[in-house]
Formats: structure tokens, sequence, C-alpha cells
């Protein structure tokens, strides 16, 4: 199956270089999606003169966070359906040759369940467990080693607030406390050993009403994060873009406010953003790539970094049921 980025076929040569010269070849620009109802995940080269999406075939219908290691054609995928991290071998093979081949080639134990998100830091892998009542109702960051022959468990931390997004700086981690405004930060975060752990800092962002998705920029200081609004609206979410957030990070005390005078937001009926549960970021075209799982039964959308608040359309849209993250991968 296919699909079209079509606004991005007419910019595509105005924010992306293509010229034929000696490094056009090493250029990579690529974007990873995977969906919690479909057992596919998505592919689409954003470099390609017709940038399209074809979609794969993996072990389960549910899916959430996705990683993909472009020069091994790895993909790493945190599966809902049998509570695990699963590692696919053939992925640009499969899109070269247009077939659907991914080879499964390991997976962990199953040391957590209904995960939500992961983030990879060399060979680290941190898996976010969401509580339910399949798992006690325990919040956890998992911890594993990724290896040529598997993923081993190396840390598990029990957190005092409810996982979503994460992502993962050095060894800073980023975490959104889902059903509530905050954002929170574990500095030295492979440091810790295994048991509960609490965060460096805790700050809530104004006017935000349920946070999902994250992403950072350090080459831009620019902290993305998304607001799912209420879970059963698909007209209420919205992105909040903060610039210069180092600084606004250290100028804000632990457990205060990040007022909306130091955030660019998108909001309304334009925008398509209902359940924007996941984000990516390119910081060279500075598109922002959002899943958005509720408008439309799921969409892949993408905007252009905003500079005011307002309601705006999409740059691009395209239908995907059940999208449930997003990986960009840049080189």
């Amino acid at each position: 199956m296919k699909n079209f980025f079509l606004p991005i076929l007419v910019l595509g040569c105005f924010f992306v270089s293509c010229e034929n010269d000696d490094d056009s070849s090493n250029d990579e620009l690529k974007l990873i999606t995977a969906s919690n109802t479909s057992a596919k995940v998505s592919y689409t080269n954003l470099l390609s003169s017709s940038p399209t999406a074809q979609f794969f075939t993996v072990g389960g219908v549910d899916a959430d966070g996705a990683y993909f290691d472009s020069e091994n054609d790895e993909l790493i995928i945190a599966s809902r359906t049998n509570n695990r991290l699963e590692l696919y071998k053939g992925l640009n093979a499969s899109a070269k040759n247009n077939t659907d081949n991914l080879s499964l080639g390991f997976y962990s134990t199953s040391d957590f369940s209904n995960p939500r998100e992961i983030a990879v830091a060399g060979d680290k892998v941190v898996v976010t467990q969401d509580q339910n009542a399949g798992n006690g109702n325990v919040n956890k960051l998992v911890v594993y080693q990724k290896t040529t022959a598997g993923f081993t468990l190396l840390n598990s931390y029990t957190v005092n607030f409810k996982t979503w997004g994460i992502h993962i700086d050095g060894t800073t981690l980023y975490a959104v406390a889902d059903l509530t405004s905050d954002l929170v930060v574990f500095n030295d975060f492979f440091s810790n050993p295994s048991g509960t752990i609490s965060p460096s800092k805790r700050v809530t962002i104004q006017g935000l009403v349920r946070t999902h998705g994250i992403t950072f920029s350090k080459k831009d200081n620019r902290m993305i994060l998304t607001d799912v609004g209420s879970a059963a609206s698909s007209t209420d979410g919205g992105l909040i873009v903060i610039n210069n957030f180092s600084n606004v990070m250290a100028a804000t005390s632990d457990l205060g406010t990040i007022s909306s005078d130091n955030q660019i937001r998108v909001y309304g009926t334009f925008s398509k953003l209902g359940n924007p549960v996941d984000v990516a970021y390119d910081d060279k075209t500075e598109y922002i790539y959002v899943a958005e799982r509720l408008n439309g039964g799921g969409q892949v959308l993408v905007f252009t970094n905003p500079t005011i608040n307002g309601d705006v359309l999409p740059i691009s849209s395209r239908v995907e049921a059940g999208v449930s993250s997003v990986y960009l991968i840049r080189k």
C-alpha cells in the first residue's frame, strides 16, 4: 500500500537541497511511523523525487514507539501486543525492492506491559510502561542494552507519574507526565540504580491540558510538546514550541511554571490536531511531524515551525489508521 505527502512534492526542492553534488548520495531523510491498529509500520524517503509512504507488516497489531538505525537497516518497536521490544531487519531493503519482507531479528524479555514510547541513546533503549490494571497500575522506565545478539535488561525504574512520551539528549531524559500539564527531567539518567527514582526537576506548562508527545532539538535549543486535551475530542489538541529552551528551563524553579509568554502555540480546527500523541522535528527544514491519533481515525501531519500563536493548516497530511508514533532520521 502507498500514500503520498502531496504538498511536500511541491515544496521538497525548496526546503531540501536537490543539487546533484558529490555529497547528495550520502544525504538521508526518512520518516518511520507505527500504528496500534494495523500491524504495519510505514517508511517514507522524504528526499525522493516522489516521497511515498510504503507499509510493512510487523508481528503484532499494536505498536507504540519506533526507532530506525538506517546504517544497519534495523527497526526497533515497542510491541503492546507482545509486551516486548522487537528488532526487525531489512526495512531499507524492503522499501527499495517494494516487498513486504521484514525479518524479526530478536526480541527482549517481557519486563513491561502497556508500553507507550521508546528512546535510544547509543546501545541503550528506554521504554515507558504506562499504568493499567494489567501491570498493577505501575509506571516504569525500563532500560535495555542492545547487542548484536539481543536486548539485555539493565535497569527498571518505578516513577511517580503516569508515563507517555520521552526524549533522550545525551544522558538527560525528558519525559511528559500524562494526565497533567507537566514536563519532567532526569539528569544523569543512566547512573540511577534500579528502583524508585524521582525527577531532577518537574515544571508545569501553562495552558497545556494533557501532555503526550515530546521532542527536543539541541541544535535549535527548541522543545516541542503535544497536547491531546480531552481524549474524546478530535478538535482540541495542540502543539507547543518552547524556543531558547535550556535558558527558559534554567530560569524556571522546580515545580514552577513555564508561562505562555515563553511558548508558541498551535491550536484550532484548521490544524487537525485532536489527539496528537507523538511528534518529531527536522532541524534542517524546521518541519514538525505529528502522529494525530483521533482526527480522521489517524493522520500524519506536517507543520512548518510556527513563529506566532494561531490556528494553522498543516502543510501536508495523510490518513494512517491508528498511527501511534513518528520517528525521523536525518543524516
